[in-house]
Parts: C-alpha cells; sequence; structure tokens
C-alpha cells in the first residue's frame, strides 16, 4: 500500500512538535531525572507509540497494524541494547546526571535523522535488487550468532574512531560548561566534553541501526511502518534510560532473547520466496521471545530475601 506524501508530512510534524514540547517545555531547566519522572514519561512514549499502532489499524487495517506494531517490538526490545551502551559512555566521561537528558534528546534527533537515511536507503536497495532480502536476512542471522556468543557487548568507548579523531583536531575545554555544546573561552570558540559524548552516542547508534533496520525490514517491507515504528520506540528511548539505568544489570538473558529474535528475522527473510510467515505470526513469536527473557532475567536476579537469624541460647549443659 502506497503511503499517502500527507502522511509522511503529518507523522514528521507530529514527531518535531513533540521534540520541541519536550525541550522548550517538559525539560526547559536542566535537571537530573527522577525515577518516577522517567516512569510518567515512559507510559507516555508507549502509549503514544501504540495510539499510534490503533490509528494504523482503524485507517489501514489489521495487517498493517500488526506490521507496525512488530517492527515497534523489534526496535523497542533492541533498544534497550542501547541503554547500556549509553549507562557505560556517562559513567565513562563522567557526564553529570543534569544534562544527561540534553545528550539524549539530541542523539535522539541524530539517531531519527540517520535512521531515516538507512531506511530509504534500504527501501531502494530492496526493491532494485531482490537478492538484497537474502544478504539482509543473513547478516542478521550472523548477527544474532554473534550477539548470543559474546561475553562482553560493548567495547571501551575510548577506542571509538570518530571519538579519537576529534579530540585529535577539535580544540575542547578542560571540563564541563553545563548543558553547552561549545564555549568561547579568551575569545576562542571551543567544544566541550559533552560534545564528545554526543558524537559517541551518534556514532554507537548508528552502529545499532545497522542491526535494527533489517530487522525491521524483516517483518515489514512498507518505509512508511518501518520508519514509524523506528521513530515512536526511539523517541521513549530517553525515558526508558533514566526508568531502567540502576535496574539494567538485572536483565542478564535479555542479549540472548535478542539474539534470538534477529536470528529469527534473519531467517524468515532468508525463506519469504517459499514460505511467508503471516504477520500475527511474528509478532506473537517476538513477544513471546523478548517477554520470556525479561520474565527469566528478573527471576534468574530476584534479591535474596534475608532470614532473621535464630535465637541463640546458651545450653544449660
Amino acid at each position: 500500500m502506497q503511503t499517502p506524501f500527507w502522511a509522511w508530512v503529518a507523522v514528521t510534524a507530529a514527531i518535531l512538535v513533540m521534540l520541541l514540547v519536550d525541550l522548550l517545555v517538559v525539560h526547559r531547566e536542566a535537571h537530573a531525572v527522577s525515577v518516577r519522572e522517567a516512569a510518567y514519561s515512559s507510559a507516555i512514549w508507549i502509549s503514544i507509540g501504540l495510539a499510534f499502532g490503533v490509528l494504523i489499524w482503524v485507517l489501514q487495517g489489521g495487517d498493517r497494524a500488526g506490521q507496525y506494531f512488530a517492527g515497534y517490538l523489534v526496535e523497542k526490545s533492541l533498544s534497550v541494547d542501547n541503554i547500556f551502551v549509553f549507562a557505560l559512555l556517562f559513567t565513562y566521561f563522567a557526564v553529570p546526571t543534569a544534562v544527561q537528558h540534553r545528550v539524549l534528546f539530541w542523539g535522539v534527533v541524530g539517531a531519527l535523522v540517520f535512521r531515516a537515511v538507512f531506511i530509504v536507503a534500504g527501501a531502494a536497495l530492496l526493491d532494485r535488487f531482490h537478492w538484497a532480502v537474502y544478504v539482509f536476512g543473513a547478516f542478521l542471522v550472523l548477527t544474532g550468532i554473534r550477539m548470543a556468543m559474546r561475553s562482553e557487548s560493548h567495547a571501551d568507548p575510548g577506542k571509538n574512531p570518530v571519538l579519537r579523531l576529534m579530540r585529535r583536531f577539535v580544540p575542547m575545554t578542560d571540563g564541563y560548561r553545563g548543558e553547552r555544546f561549545f564555549s568561547r573561552e579568551n575569545g576562542v570558540r571551543l567544544a566541550t566534553p559533552l560534545l564528545a559524548v554526543l558524537v559517541a552516542v551518534e556514532t554507537t547508534d548508528i552502529l545499532f541501526a545497522v542491526d535494527s533496520i533489517p530487522a525491521v525490514f524483516a517483518v515489514t517491507k512498507d518505509p512508511f511502518l518501518v520508519f514509524t515504528s523506528n521513530a515512536f520506540a526511539i523517541l521513549g528511548l530517553r525515558a526508558l534510560y533514566f526508568l531502567l539505568a540502576d535496574l539494567i544489570d538485572r536483565f542478564t538473558y535479555l542479549k540472548i532473547g535478542l539474539a534470538v529474535v534477529l536470528v529469527l528475522v534473519g531467517a524468515k527473510m532468508l525463506v519469504s520466496e517459499w514460505w511467508h510467515a503471516p504477520t500475527w505470526l511474528s509478532l506473537l513469536v517476538i513477544a513471546a521471545v523478548i517477554g520470556a527473557s525479561v520474565v527469566v532475567s528478573l527471576r534468574a536476579t530476584r534479591p535474596a530475601l534475608a532470614l532473621p537469624e535464630p535465637d541463640r541460647q546458651d545450653s544449660p549443659l
């Protein structure tokens, strides 16, 4: 189904409005985001994403809504892995908690732009070269296997080549300057370490997009559904970070669940010529795998209850 141009304009405008409200109204003043605030924000962003899927259901039917929900679930699940990276980067750069949201905001803006470019390129490649679906499928299967076999999924941020190049050629202040990415000192315009953090966030997100975009193309070939499912999942990523940052170590088996999802959607692309999995089946399997990995993780890392020590009385003997 060809998506009309006005739908693209409407969705893009809605996303821009939501971002502006978040930046200029909700988080106008820099502050540390509490778990309570993050929980409310996460609920709002998830509600918006689900409401858009319901809108697609009403306007375009259940099958396309199922494709959107499957893509949204894949991207939302894979974006949890980004939280590990954000926590690592903020710790590595000792980013003050009050300015972390500002970095993530602009990181999300950059992620939306880069993913839009990747989606356009991916859609054009799949439309022009049918064999590209097998390349995407094989890539996802190999990525899933590698993810399952790796004991540590995140590299040292200091080895990021783009970041190292920036440090070499971009003059930088010796410390943070609040929320500013640039600061003029002694008549010279200097970058602050916050810009370096943003560059690290953007470059690592590009690497994640290389995995997530083909994964969403595995459940829907429609660029509009791929973009909107990605966009609405990413928009809530900042709130999800502040909600789960302190609990992220408990999701010990989530990586295995994500690896299984990548292998399954990759296999789906590889056999698409001979068998097309129904949308409802893809959505059900993805939800079951991710849900099971989360439940098993939380049960395995459940804090042990401290049992009271029995009263000890001196024996009369």
